[in-house]
């Protein structure tokens, strides 16, 4: 999956909230949310095209790659960049960073039930 760069995700956020999007939106929205120019809209557009990011048919943008594909591939990136690949040093991390609500301890006991499941 191509790499998307920080203020590339971050207009990438408003292509996957209003996809399928007309250029001209884009450029309003990016000037709103962004403090983007025209030109700078269509450099980044074009930049994502050429990676096979999203795709401009006939003024209209639309993505090619899914936000959730794009966050799994970030978090697979920090994980091995940041942590040598290890989630459980990952989660000893954060945890011992942050103080988890009973709601997100929950959540993460989940996601390892449900993932355990698959395996059998």
């Amino acid at each position: 999956m191509p790499k998307i760069f920080e203020s590339e995700y971050r207009f990438m956020l408003i292509v996957w909230e209003h996809a399928p999007v007309s250029g001209a939106e884009l450029v309003r929205l990016a000037a709103e949310r962004l403090g983007w120019k025209k030109s700078t809209v269509y450099t980044v557009i074009r930049r994502l095209g050429e990676r096979g990011i999203l795709e401009n048919r006939g003024g209209t943008i639309y993505p090619l790659v899914s936000r959730a594909d794009a966050q799994r591939e970030e978090g697979r990136e920090l994980l091995e960049r940041s942590f040598g690949g290890s989630l459980p040093g990952f989660i000893a991390a954060f945890a011992s960073s942050k103080s988890l609500t009973h709601d997100e301890a929950e959540e993460i006991r989940r996601i390892i039930d449900q993932y355990e499941e698959g395996l059998k």
